[in-house]
Protein backbone atom coordinates (compact mmCIF):
# COMPACT_ATOMS: atom_id res chain seq x y z
CA UNK A 1 0.00 0.00 0.00
CA UNK A 2 1.23 2.94 -0.98
CA UNK A 3 0.37 6.64 1.39
CA UNK A 4 -1.06 9.72 -0.30
CA UNK A 5 -1.15 12.99 0.91
CA UNK A 6 -3.67 15.32 0.66
CA UNK A 7 -2.10 18.59 0.24
CA UNK A 8 -5.21 21.00 1.39
CA UNK A 9 -4.98 19.11 4.62
CA UNK A 10 -1.06 19.77 5.21
CA UNK A 11 -0.04 22.44 2.41
CA UNK A 12 -3.13 24.97 1.95
CA UNK A 13 -1.66 27.71 2.18
CA UNK A 14 1.52 26.87 -0.33
CA UNK A 15 1.46 26.94 -4.12
CA UNK A 16 0.00 23.53 -5.03
CA UNK A 17 3.07 22.82 -7.19
CA UNK A 18 5.47 23.79 -4.38
CA UNK A 19 3.33 21.83 -2.51
CA UNK A 20 4.34 18.64 -4.38
CA UNK A 21 7.49 19.10 -4.14
CA UNK A 22 7.33 19.48 -0.48
CA UNK A 23 5.79 16.29 -0.52
CA UNK A 24 8.47 14.36 -2.35
CA UNK A 25 11.16 16.02 -0.06
CA UNK A 26 9.02 14.47 2.73
CA UNK A 27 9.02 11.12 1.28
CA UNK A 28 5.88 10.15 -0.31
CA UNK A 29 5.29 9.88 -3.92
CA UNK A 30 1.49 10.14 -4.20
CA UNK A 31 -0.82 13.25 -3.54
CA UNK A 32 -4.11 14.24 -4.31
CA UNK A 33 -6.89 17.39 -3.87
CA UNK A 34 -10.26 18.36 -4.03
CA UNK A 35 -11.33 21.55 -5.89
CA UNK A 36 -9.32 21.45 -8.79
CA UNK A 37 -10.84 24.40 -10.53
CA UNK A 38 -8.14 26.77 -8.59
CA UNK A 39 -5.50 24.50 -9.82
CA UNK A 40 -2.75 25.93 -13.24
CA UNK A 41 -3.42 22.24 -14.36
CA UNK A 42 -0.27 22.14 -16.63
CA UNK A 43 1.90 23.31 -13.97
CA UNK A 44 0.67 20.42 -11.81
CA UNK A 45 1.23 18.22 -13.96
CA UNK A 46 4.83 19.39 -15.11
CA UNK A 47 5.22 19.44 -11.25
CA UNK A 48 4.33 15.60 -10.47
CA UNK A 49 6.00 14.62 -13.75
CA UNK A 50 9.11 16.24 -12.53
CA UNK A 51 9.33 14.84 -8.67
CA UNK A 52 7.71 11.71 -9.54
CA UNK A 53 5.02 12.44 -7.11
CA UNK A 54 1.48 11.03 -8.88
CA UNK A 55 -1.57 12.86 -8.40
CA UNK A 56 -4.05 10.32 -7.76
CA UNK A 57 -7.46 11.99 -7.16
CA UNK A 58 -9.93 15.15 -7.51
CA UNK A 59 -12.82 15.73 -6.84
CA UNK A 60 -16.34 16.49 -9.06
CA UNK A 61 -17.74 19.87 -9.33
CA UNK A 62 -21.40 18.01 -8.65
CA UNK A 63 -22.59 15.93 -6.08
CA UNK A 64 -26.31 15.96 -6.19
CA UNK A 65 -26.57 12.50 -7.27
CA UNK A 66 -29.76 11.55 -4.94
CA UNK A 67 -32.28 13.64 -7.36
CA UNK A 68 -33.03 12.60 -10.31
CA UNK A 69 -33.73 15.78 -11.35
CA UNK A 70 -30.05 17.24 -10.88
CA UNK A 71 -28.37 14.27 -12.86
CA UNK A 72 -27.69 16.23 -16.36
CA UNK A 73 -25.80 18.70 -13.94
CA UNK A 74 -23.66 16.27 -12.14
CA UNK A 75 -22.97 14.70 -15.29
CA UNK A 76 -21.85 17.95 -17.10
CA UNK A 77 -19.43 18.94 -13.94
CA UNK A 78 -18.47 14.89 -14.34
CA UNK A 79 -17.80 15.47 -17.86
CA UNK A 80 -15.95 18.71 -17.34
CA UNK A 81 -14.20 16.66 -14.08
CA UNK A 82 -13.04 13.91 -16.55
CA UNK A 83 -11.58 16.30 -19.24
CA UNK A 84 -9.25 18.27 -16.11
CA UNK A 85 -8.27 14.56 -14.45
CA UNK A 86 -6.89 14.04 -18.31
CA UNK A 87 -5.03 16.86 -18.82
CA UNK A 88 -3.78 16.88 -15.19
CA UNK A 89 -2.96 13.19 -15.46
CA UNK A 90 -5.49 12.08 -12.45
CA UNK A 91 -6.81 8.90 -12.90
CA UNK A 92 -9.72 9.50 -10.46
CA UNK A 93 -12.20 11.21 -9.63
CA UNK A 94 -14.06 11.11 -5.89
CA UNK A 95 -17.72 12.50 -6.13
CA UNK A 96 -20.24 12.70 -2.97
CA UNK A 97 -23.64 11.56 -3.76
CA UNK A 98 -25.51 14.06 -2.20
CA UNK A 99 -28.07 15.21 0.72
CA UNK A 100 -30.92 12.96 2.11
CA UNK A 101 -33.67 14.51 -0.46
CA UNK A 102 -36.10 12.72 2.16
CA UNK A 103 -37.65 10.75 -0.87
CA UNK A 104 -37.74 7.16 0.01
CA UNK A 105 -34.07 5.55 0.39
CA UNK A 106 -35.10 2.94 -2.23
CA UNK A 107 -35.67 6.02 -4.74
CA UNK A 108 -32.59 7.87 -3.78
CA UNK A 109 -30.34 4.73 -4.14
CA UNK A 110 -32.04 4.14 -7.19
CA UNK A 111 -31.42 7.42 -8.88
CA UNK A 112 -27.53 6.74 -7.46
CA UNK A 113 -27.27 3.81 -9.37
CA UNK A 114 -28.98 5.56 -12.76
CA UNK A 115 -26.50 8.37 -12.51
CA UNK A 116 -23.14 6.08 -12.24
CA UNK A 117 -24.59 4.05 -15.37
CA UNK A 118 -25.45 7.22 -17.09
CA UNK A 119 -21.77 8.28 -16.92
CA UNK A 120 -20.29 5.21 -18.56
CA UNK A 121 -19.97 6.84 -21.65
CA UNK A 122 -18.10 9.62 -19.75
CA UNK A 123 -15.45 7.42 -17.81
CA UNK A 124 -14.90 5.21 -20.77
CA UNK A 125 -13.63 8.18 -22.84
CA UNK A 126 -11.22 9.45 -20.61
CA UNK A 127 -10.48 6.23 -18.53
CA UNK A 128 -11.35 7.70 -15.44
CA UNK A 129 -12.43 6.27 -12.90
CA UNK A 130 -15.17 7.73 -10.48
CA UNK A 131 -15.12 6.65 -6.35
CA UNK A 132 -18.01 7.51 -4.57
CA UNK A 133 -17.66 8.62 -1.03
CA UNK A 134 -19.77 7.27 2.21
CA UNK A 135 -19.53 9.32 4.77
CA UNK A 136 -20.72 10.18 8.59
CA UNK A 137 -23.49 12.05 8.95
CA UNK A 138 -23.37 11.90 13.27
CA UNK A 139 -19.97 14.13 13.50
CA UNK A 140 -19.27 16.00 9.91
CA UNK A 141 -22.03 15.65 7.31
CA UNK A 142 -25.40 15.72 9.00
CA UNK A 143 -27.99 14.83 6.23
CA UNK A 144 -25.57 12.98 3.99
CA UNK A 145 -27.58 10.03 1.79
CA UNK A 146 -24.42 7.34 1.53
CA UNK A 147 -23.27 6.96 5.29
CA UNK A 148 -23.29 2.87 4.62
CA UNK A 149 -20.28 1.28 2.77
CA UNK A 150 -21.80 -1.76 2.67
CA UNK A 151 -24.73 0.45 1.18
CA UNK A 152 -21.69 2.05 -1.21
CA UNK A 153 -21.00 -1.55 -2.34
CA UNK A 154 -24.18 -2.41 -2.80
CA UNK A 155 -24.26 0.47 -5.32
CA UNK A 156 -21.27 -0.16 -7.14
CA UNK A 157 -22.12 -4.08 -7.78
CA UNK A 158 -25.50 -3.04 -9.34
CA UNK A 159 -23.43 -0.66 -11.86
CA UNK A 160 -21.13 -3.06 -12.35
CA UNK A 161 -18.55 -1.41 -14.28
CA UNK A 162 -14.71 -1.52 -13.39
CA UNK A 163 -14.33 2.66 -13.66
CA UNK A 164 -16.98 2.97 -10.59
CA UNK A 165 -15.80 2.08 -7.38
CA UNK A 166 -15.87 3.57 -4.04
CA UNK A 167 -13.50 5.40 -1.94
CA UNK A 168 -13.28 3.82 1.54
CA UNK A 169 -12.82 6.39 4.28
CA UNK A 170 -11.96 4.37 7.88
CA UNK A 171 -12.24 7.40 9.88
CA UNK A 172 -15.79 8.04 8.34
CA UNK A 173 -16.79 4.36 8.84
CA UNK A 174 -15.13 3.53 12.11
CA UNK A 175 -17.99 6.46 12.99
CA UNK A 176 -20.86 4.78 11.70
CA UNK A 177 -19.93 0.95 10.91
CA UNK A 178 -17.03 -0.53 12.14
CA UNK A 179 -16.05 -3.63 11.38
CA UNK A 180 -13.46 -1.80 9.30
CA UNK A 181 -11.11 -5.11 8.13
CA UNK A 182 -13.71 -7.17 6.99
CA UNK A 183 -15.60 -4.49 5.45
CA UNK A 184 -12.28 -3.61 3.61
CA UNK A 185 -10.55 -6.78 2.66
CA UNK A 186 -14.23 -8.97 1.77
CA UNK A 187 -14.69 -5.84 -0.52
CA UNK A 188 -11.31 -4.76 -2.59
CA UNK A 189 -13.46 -5.39 -5.74
CA UNK A 190 -15.01 -2.33 -5.07
CA UNK A 191 -13.07 -0.32 -3.43
CA UNK A 192 -10.32 1.65 -5.67
CA UNK A 193 -8.98 4.28 -3.02
CA UNK A 194 -8.88 4.89 1.06
CA UNK A 195 -8.69 7.23 3.42
CA UNK A 196 -7.23 7.26 7.08
CA UNK A 197 -7.42 9.86 10.12
CA UNK A 198 -7.69 9.19 13.77
CA UNK A 199 -11.24 8.84 15.46
CA UNK A 200 -12.44 10.91 17.34
CA UNK A 201 -10.74 14.15 16.16
CA UNK A 202 -9.96 13.18 12.88
CA UNK A 203 -6.13 13.87 13.62
CA UNK A 204 -2.91 11.65 13.52
CA UNK A 205 -3.78 8.04 13.11
CA UNK A 206 -1.65 7.33 16.09
CA UNK A 207 -3.83 9.80 18.30
CA UNK A 208 -6.98 7.38 17.64
CA UNK A 209 -8.58 4.20 18.42
CA UNK A 210 -8.33 2.34 15.67
CA UNK A 211 -4.57 0.70 15.54
CA UNK A 212 -3.93 1.46 11.61
CA UNK A 213 -0.55 -0.45 11.92
CA UNK A 214 -3.34 -3.80 11.86
CA UNK A 215 -5.60 -2.10 9.64
CA UNK A 216 -2.66 -2.11 7.14
CA UNK A 217 -1.43 -5.23 7.61
CA UNK A 218 -4.63 -6.87 7.17
CA UNK A 219 -5.23 -4.76 3.95
CA UNK A 220 -1.68 -5.36 2.63
CA UNK A 221 -2.22 -9.26 3.03
CA UNK A 222 -5.78 -9.12 1.48
CA UNK A 223 -4.00 -7.76 -1.69
CA UNK A 224 -5.00 -3.99 -1.54
CA UNK A 225 -2.28 -2.25 -3.73
CA UNK A 226 -3.65 0.97 -3.67
CA UNK A 227 -3.40 4.31 -2.42
CA UNK A 228 -4.30 5.46 1.58
CA UNK A 229 -4.84 9.15 1.53
CA UNK A 230 -3.74 10.73 4.95
CA UNK A 231 -7.03 12.75 5.05
CA UNK A 232 -6.92 14.75 9.01
CA UNK A 233 -5.98 17.29 10.25
CA UNK A 234 -2.68 17.61 11.62
CA UNK A 235 -1.79 18.40 15.33
CA UNK A 236 1.51 18.27 14.47
CA UNK A 237 4.07 20.81 12.57
CA UNK A 238 2.88 19.39 8.96
CA UNK A 239 5.80 18.41 8.35
CA UNK A 240 6.70 16.66 11.44
CA UNK A 241 3.46 14.71 11.43
CA UNK A 242 4.29 13.27 7.59
CA UNK A 243 7.55 12.65 9.53
CA UNK A 244 5.61 10.34 12.38
CA UNK A 245 3.31 8.64 9.98
CA UNK A 246 6.45 7.57 8.10
CA UNK A 247 8.50 6.53 10.67
CA UNK A 248 5.34 4.83 12.34
CA UNK A 249 3.56 3.01 9.47
CA UNK A 250 6.31 2.43 6.68
CA UNK A 251 10.12 2.44 8.30
CA UNK A 252 8.89 0.34 11.29
CA UNK A 253 7.26 -2.44 9.57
Amino acid sequence: MRLCVPIPCFFGKMDFAEAIYKVRELGYDAVETYNWKNLNLEEVRKACEDSGVELISMCTTEFRMTDPACRQLWLDGLKESCEAAVKVGAKRLITQVGQDTGAPRKEQHESIVAALQAAVPILEASGVTIMIEPLNTLVNHPGYYLWSAVEGFEIIREVGHPLAKVVYDIYHQQVMEGNIIPNITKNLDCIAHLHSAGHPGRHELQYGENDYKVIFKAVDKAGYTGCCGLEYSPLLDPEESLREVRRIYLDEK
